[in-house]
């Protein structure tokens, strides 16, 4: 699952990952639209936010939103630097430790809330988030050759409208684009549900919330990471 790369992936372990993480994605992604009305895992809104308080004068506004921009830019570079130099190292590992560092995160910020009785309000977690779905993001993007992005919901959206229209054309076109069709459409549905999920399970508790979130990454990092050690590729 995670000790794939690229072409070694098989379509059926790509919609495996873009289902796991464009649910945590969606429902990280809802929970900071609810608690801060700004988005932690798509950037579109946060950048047209900052243009539009910019425009108007507001500027710390504008600085809040660009912000968290820049946090998730920040994450997805930081995943890039750690994931070239341990590929260039020879450890194959590394995308099973990018997604369990990314739980621990979550897991951190989980009991933060319960220890410290803080809410996903304060700036400072929702830009923590930020830069959490930007490690991601870039995470599933390397380790697919960018087939699976489970935060760039406007790029996967034209992308399945380009695919449904091929559909329409000859057979050999057709072919071609039934596999990202399914990958595309999955990955937008589950962000949809997880964005659901969170949205709901956020009126009860946000670190119960964090913490489900951060099984799910662990759950899927521990095992491979085990595999990986155990057949010498850590």
């Amino acid at each position: 699952m995670l000790l794939r790369v690229g072409e070694a992936r098989t379509t059926g372990i790509n919609l495996f990952l873009a289902a796991v993480l464009s649910s945590v994605a969606g429902a990280l992604n809802a929970v900071g639209f609810l608690a801060a009305g700004s988005f932690t895992a798509n950037m579109t809104g946060n950048l047209s936010a900052f243009a539009d308080h910019l425009a108007f004068g507001r500027i710390a506004a504008a600085l809040s939103f660009a912000g968290l921009v820049l946090a998730f830019v920040s994450g997805a570079g930081a995943a890039a630097l750690w994931i070239r130099g341990a590929e260039r190292r020879g450890q194959r590992a590394v995308y099973a430790q990018a997604v369990f560092a990314e739980g621990l995160c979550l897991t951190g910020l989980a009991t933060w809330l319960v220890v410290r009785g803080s809410s996903l309000s304060e700036p400072g977690l929702i830009v923590a988030l930020s830069f959490v779905m930007g490690f991601q993001n870039a995470v599933s993007t390397l380790i697919s050759n960018a087939r699976v992005r489970t935060t760039h919901v406007s790029g996967m959206a034209t992308d399945l409208g380009i695919e449904i229209a091929a559909c329409l054309g000859p057979p050999q076109e057709r072919r071609a684009a039934l596999q990202p069709l399914k990958l595309h459409g999955l990955t937008l549905f589950c962000f949809a549900a997880g964005g659901i999920g969170g949205a709901l399970i956020y009126g009860f508790s946000t670190a119960a919330l964090m913490g489900i979130c951060s099984l799910c990454l662990l759950g899927l990092a521990v095992p491979e990471m085990i595999r990986a050690r155990r057949a010498g590729r850590g």
